[in-house]
């Protein structure tokens, strides 16, 4: 895990130092245990190292073949790496280091870009081919590295965060607005290859892209998944779809303790987090893997109230599996000291407060681990999230299948009465408050469609991307490394070939996880019904202790004079909400960090530095 940025030529010139190093010295929080650059005519890279794998100095980076031809910056982990290099060897390769690096390099070397068929992990990668004169440039198949670019001054460039591309003046100097005003209306970001730095993209998951001196060629994919669209699977087949989703996520966690240096877990007390803890711990009996250490630590953000604390959910893992539990306690005080920084490491406005505790918890981490494993991705393919039951039932309707949406409508009922109450109250609500802004927002339906569409667009685009996003910055803010083993991509391949009811059955979500889990992880977490996760308590802090925050923010001349809303308006609806007279929605927040962000984008484009 590390930053890496670069620079590529494209007139012919050389490649400016200067403007590589100032790239490279943003991203010194991804990298605080080594750094390097290399240079050769049009191009420069340059890499900041938290060292993971072989911690030895001959893991540094750039790092080239034999000859000097290739030479790779990398971000990330290649988790099969031990296999690759006996297959390597065996071909007649040499390495000089322990490394997954060198095993990416001499991969490409054997298989070319079809190298990245045989990789299972996180990758972002910058691979300059001296012989072939051009810059190959690869994203893991989920998109759990990020990797974003610009082609600015003549120049193709790249990093592993935003901020490092505007090192350049001319990177990302305006908003992007289409992007800044589909994240006001709908809450989404990193839905497509735009960011809200015109001019800034990131390169899609699953894709390459190439920059050579004929100019930078489209990304192209090298992987995709195809979703099972029936709604029915045969009922004998329970045990044995189980057996293979245990037998994967096993082997999925099992290659992600894979590390040369302490490794931890990230605990919320949810069904995905505790079967990943309870899976380490029973590699650590039968395996001993020596980065987890003789006990396994787990990470966790518990608060004082008790309608968003987690901690009887916790104390019941911890009961069952005997880990050393940490835990730490969010609160305003906190955030507003924190919410610069934590803005400047996002690069980019968050659309809830939930993103504070995770960035609580890795902080925690940091003092006892240098990786963290989570269970993060589980909820987009096994249709954890609770609003996820409206398009199944919808879909078995629309199939004939009335009996089965009966069923399953009874079901959601059963489980899920207040969610949806909730929700129907927060749809009126949230569609009042998007009158509030102003200019249009390309419309942004999560859950149009059938449950297949709508599982295969949440994992790839609409809200996957940004929650990766999120992990990576709050991870990286600490240079702490995290790895999702739900998104291996064998156990994503196998669980978007299941029928729909593994999925949602009776109301009942993650219905073959559940099954796959029953022994392993404690009744009462196995079969919660309940969803929350890494969240805040943002509408009692919105009407409480942030209040006075939020008050001055919406009252400045600065946010009057915005284009992007009707201050007066969004004032006079805050304070309603403050007296009682209208419900709290998420707006709210995503206005307010908005405006953060754009007075962050002023400072920066005007040549000054953020202070964090």
């Amino acid at each position: 895990m590390c930053g890496i940025a670069g620079q590529f030529a494209l007139s012919g010139g050389e490649a400016d130092a200067a403007l590589v190093g100032a790239m490279a010295d943003r991203l010194a929080h991804r990298g605080p245990d080594g750094e390097g650059e290399f240079f050769s005519g049009p191009v420069g890279l340059a890499h900041r190292r938290l060292s993971i794998i072989d911690l030895s100095d001959e893991g540094r980076q750039p790092m080239g073949n034999e000859d000097g031809s290739l030479q790779i910056v990398f971000n990330g982990e290649i988790y099969n790496y031990r296999e690759l290099r006996e297959e390597l060897l065996a071909a007649g390769h040499r390495f000089t280091s322990a490394t997954d690096t060198e095993v990416i390099l001499h991969a490409y070397e054997e298989w070319g870009p079809d190298c990245l068929q045989r990789f299972n992990g996180m990758w972002a990668f910058a691979l300059w081919d001296g012989r072939r004169r051009e810059l190959f440039c690869a994203r893991d198949r989920l998109g759990v590295k990020p990797f974003y670019y610009t082609t600015v001054g003549g120049s193709f460039l790249f990093a592993s965060e935003i901020k490092a591309l505007r090192a350049h003046p001319l990177a990302g100097d305006v908003p992007n607005e289409r992007m800044f005003l589909t994240f006001l209306a709908w809450g989404v970001a990193d839905h497509t290859a735009e960011t809200m730095y015109d001019g800034i993209f990131q390169l899609p998951p699953a894709h390459t892209v190439v920059a050579s001196e004929e100019g930078v060629g489209e990304p192209e994919r090298y992987w995709d998944f195809e979703m099972n669209p029936a709604p029915r699977g045969a009922a004998a087949d329970d045990e044995a779809a189980a057996r293979r989703v245990r037998d994967l996520l096993t082997d999925a966690v099992r290659l992600r303790l894979r590390s040369d240096v302490p490794v931890g877990t990230c605990l919320s007390g949810g069904i995905d987090s505790s079967t990943v803890t309870a899976l380490i711990n029973v590699l650590l009996r039968a395996e001993s893997p020596e980065s987890v250490g003789s006990r396994q630590k787990t990470f966790s953000v518990c608060f004082d109230n008790s309608m968003f604390d987690e901690s009887r959910h916790i104390d019941t893992v911890v009961a069952a599996t005997g880990v050393d539990s940490h835990r730490t306690t969010p609160d305003t005080v906190g955030l507003w000291e924190d919410i610069e920084r934590l803005l400047y490491m996002q690069d980019e406005p968050f659309a809830s407060l939930s993103i504070y505790a995770q960035y609580c918890v890795m902080r925690l981490a940091q003092s006892e681990v240098k990786v963290v494993l989570d269970g993060q991705g589980a909820d987009e393919q096994l249709a954890g999230y609770i609003a996820y039951q409206a398009p199944y039932i919808r879909g078995l309707l629309r199939s004939g299948d009335i009996f089965a949406a009966l069923r399953e409508g009874i079901g959601s009922v059963r489980y899920h009465r207040s969610f949806f109450s909730w929700a129907a109250r927060q749809f009126r609500v949230r569609s009042e408050r998007r009158d509030l802004l102003r200019g249009s927002a390309p419309e942004v339906l999560r859950y149009a469609g059938s449950l297949d569409e709508v599982l295969k667009r949440e994992t790839v685009a609409s809200n996957l991307p940004l929650l990766l996003h999120w992990e990576d910055r709050n991870s990286m803010a600490f240079s702490i490394e995290a790895r999702v083993p739900f998104l291996d991509y064998r156990l994503v391949e196998y669980l978007a070939g299941l029928p729909l009811d593994q999925k949602v059955r009776g109301g009942v979500t993650k219905y073959v996880l559940r099954r796959a889990i029953r022994g392993l992880v404690p009744d009462a977490i196995r079969c919660r019904m309940d969803k929350m996760g890494f969240v805040t308590p943002e509408e009692i802090w919105m009407k409480g202790e942030l209040a006075p925050h939020i008050l001055g923010l919406f009252s400045t001349p600065e946010f009057s004079g915005r284009p992007y809303w009707d201050a007066e308006r969004v004032l006079q609806n805050y304070r309603e909400f403050l007296d009682g007279k209208s419900a709290y929605s998420t707006e709210f927040w995503r206005i307010a960090c908005a405006e953060l962000w754009l007075r962050q984008f002023e400072v920066e484009s005007a040549g000054g530095v953020v202070e964090v």
